[in-house]
């Protein structure tokens, strides 16, 4: 049992100070930020599209599921929505730890190691996403406290290459800090959703104008708000690593080397 003793030493994960310094990776390096999380959203716009159609895709309209054909393809539309964000989450990861040292970014070194983790990240999050799902619908408790135990599942399969471990590795560094995480993670989504809210009101506004324009306005903001996603999730691991096991920014972005 924690103790008070505990629980008053215990040091804060500085909800405050890693929002701030999101943002400000975010602004410092937004031209970098869209371009990296642009060639993957694009992918994964095209690829629903081609399952589901481009109105269903962009949100624009409400998928078909009368049939099990339609059930399926918007099933796979979603997992294939989940792969590519893991793509673009493995990246954004990379450059924030740059960003955070003042290092050059290097965009087509963050390709390999993204790619190598995005297919285990990719499964990691749907199973999250199903067991918040159940911890959701049973009332056992909060879908969203499920989320920021595996909050930290993109970080450490691409920084520390645990695999498939992921899961378990996530569970075991937001420990003691989950509810802190969670709070930081809706004040970041209240942005991200603002964005997506943007990306949707654009579509729906340019849907007229041609199949390019209406999913340009959707991918812009919508990668903006992957963008700030990924990077904050990569200052939470790094603040993390730093409280729990003296490890520094610095040496986290050794791997990379």
């Amino acid at each position: 049992m924690t103790s008070t003793t505990d629980i008053g030493s215990r040091m804060s994960l500085g909800v405050g100070a890693i929002i701030g310094e999101s943002f400000s990776i975010f602004f410092r390096n937004l031209i970098s930020i869209a371009l990296m999380a642009l060639v993957p959203s694009m992918l994964s716009l095209l690829a629903s599209s081609a399952l589901v159609g481009l109105d269903v895709a962009l949100g624009t309209a409400d998928p078909e599921f009368s049939t099990s054909f339609g059930f399926g393809a918007w099933g796979m539309a979603i997992v294939l929505q989940i792969s590519f964000y893991s793509l673009t989450t493995a990246l954004l990861v990379q450059l924030a730890y740059d960003a955070k040292l003042g290092r050059r970014i290097q965009l087509g070194r963050y390709v390999t190691p993204a790619i190598r983790a995005a297919i285990p990240i990719a499964i990691l999050s749907l199973i999250a996403g199903v067991l918040a799902g159940v911890a959701m619908i049973a009332l056992i408790i909060p879908g969203l406290w499920v989320y920021a135990v595996f909050s930290m599942i993109a970080p450490a399969v691409v920084i520390e290459r645990v695999g498939f471990g992921g899961l378990g590795r996530s569970s075991e560094l937001t420990k003691e800090y989950r509810w802190p995480i969670l709070g930081l993670l809706i004040l970041i989504g209240i942005f991200i959703g603002i964005f997506q809210y943007v990306a949707g009101f654009a579509a729906d506004l340019t849907v007229g104008s041609g199949q390019f324009v209406a999913m340009l306005a959707y991918l812009i903001p919508s990668t903006l708000g992957a963008g700030l996603s990924g990077v904050s999730v990569a200052l939470i691991y790094a603040r993390l690593r730093e409280i729990k096991e003296g490890v520094t920014v610095d040496q986290i972005a050794l791997v990379f080397e």
